[in-house]
């Protein structure tokens, strides 16, 4: 068993670090943590799509630093879970999917994570599937469940009001979204649980159930949500967030396109630089000591790095310099081959996978989006351009993507 590490200094940080709100107290989860008894803990992923996000990285991160305190770490996929959907935040249904679809997007999920926890050595994270569990409840026993809970509880939360004000439908399967996540807590027995602040509702319920049925009290841990300024958040649902299977260089240019806003908020939470320099940081940022966009490379490559190592993010920063701040041609640059003579750019767009549709097509080239060129790259302004398909020529799309054509 692992030895739990008592460190005041340590606990304060990892209980402050990006922490929004610790129930009940955070004095009393402290005096767990400094007791010396060893905590388990966890946090539930939902498989919605083939990739964890910025937004899992940062739970995951906090995670870990239990992990190095010598405290058992639980990684729950939500396999069951995922199938419903969590309704939180939502102004609509999501579409259930099946439970294909959710193991097939959890597949790399443990790898993702394993640059932010370790699933081997002395004190290794569990990896479970919540499905095990929820698969085996039956109508009986889901009825006896549902009775802890009561249709105020769920009907007050801000997204079911607003549908309701806009008379848009409220399924009964959203409602038994909290109920089994709150049973996870129940059947892991656990001692706390680590999730964003819009989780709060989800996890108490958790809270609530664990107490209920088995006398046990759990601490709930809420995170910040990443934002800027002037609180908007950045996440997957808003579009700018990367995810854990981008290369190195996606990775770094998405963060290098986040505000300035966001980055007191982005080292606290994704990075590991510490605290007071962070504080610096901010400050310098304010009286112009520095550049902000110096600052944001910095942040840019201390993400990169978690996730692809010294190399990965040397590499993916010198990218950016050659490519985006020096306005150069990557090298390796990817080869496709394309046999025609000539295609309709927004054709070609589509052939070589930088446009889903003709419909993004177009808006990439009425925004400016779309270069093609040797070594000077023109912008493409005409989304009925016939581009003549020469040996050699290569397509922009953005600042990033390039595709060089091959006959």
């Amino acid at each position: 068993m692992s030895h739990v590490i008592t460190d005041e200094k340590l606990v304060d940080e990892v209980l402050t670090r990006g922490v929004e709100k610790i129930y009940p107290t955070r004095l009393e989860l402290k005096k767990k943590l400094m007791s010396g008894e060893r905590i388990r803990l966890y946090c539930g992923f939902d498989p919605s799509a083939p990739s964890l996000h910025v937004g899992n990285a940062i739970l995951i991160g906090k995670l870990g630093q239990f992990q190095k305190l010598g405290h058992e770490v639980i990684f729950l996929i939500g396999g069951f879970t995922g199938m419903i959907g969590d309704p939180t935040d939502k102004a609509a249904a999501r579409k259930k999917l099946t439970r294909e679809e959710v193991m097939f997007n959890a597949t790399n999920f443990v790898k993702q994570a394993s640059a932010y926890l370790s699933f081997t050595g002395d004190n290794p994270a569990q990896v479970k599937y919540n499905n095990e569990w929820c698969d085996q409840v039956s109508f009986k026993d889901l009825i006896e469940l549902a009775s802890n809970f009561t249709v105020q509880q769920m009907i007050t939360r801000d997204m079911f009001q607003k549908r309701l004000a806009e008379e848009k439908p409220i399924f009964l399967h959203e409602f038994l979204y909290p109920l089994a996540q709150a049973y996870d807590s129940v059947v892991m027995e656990v001692d706390l649980e680590v999730g964003g602040n819009d989780q709060m509702f989800n996890m108490m319920c958790g809270r609530d159930l664990l107490k209920t049925l088995k006398g046990k009290d759990k601490s709930v841990l809420t995170m910040k949500l990443l934002s800027d300024n002037n609180g908007k958040k950045m996440g997957k649902s808003e579009g700018n967030a990367f995810f854990l299977d981008d290369s190195a260089s996606d990775m770094y240019g998405k963060v290098m396109s986040w505000t300035d806003g966001v980055m007191s908020s982005a080292f606290e939470l994704c990075t590991e630089v510490d605290m007071a320099e962070v504080a610096q940081m901010v400050v310098d940022m304010e009286v112009e000591k520095i550049n902000p966009r110096d600052l944001k490379m910095r942040l840019a490559y201390e993400i990169t790095k978690i996730n692809y190592g010294e190399t990965g993010a040397q590499e993916a920063q010198d990218n950016f310099i050659k490519t985006v701040q020096n306005k150069e041609l990557p090298d390796g640059i990817e080869e496709r081959k394309v046999t025609e003579d000539k295609m309709n750019i927004i054709d070609l767009l589509i052939f070589l996978e930088m446009a889903n549709s003709k419909t993004e097509a177009r808006r990439l080239i009425e925004q400016g989006g779309i270069k093609t060129g040797f070594k000077e790259m023109q912008t493409v302004t005409d989304h009925n351009e016939m581009i003549a398909i020469n040996e050699g020529i290569i397509v922009q799309r953005g600042k990033r993507q390039f595709v060089k054509i091959v006959k």
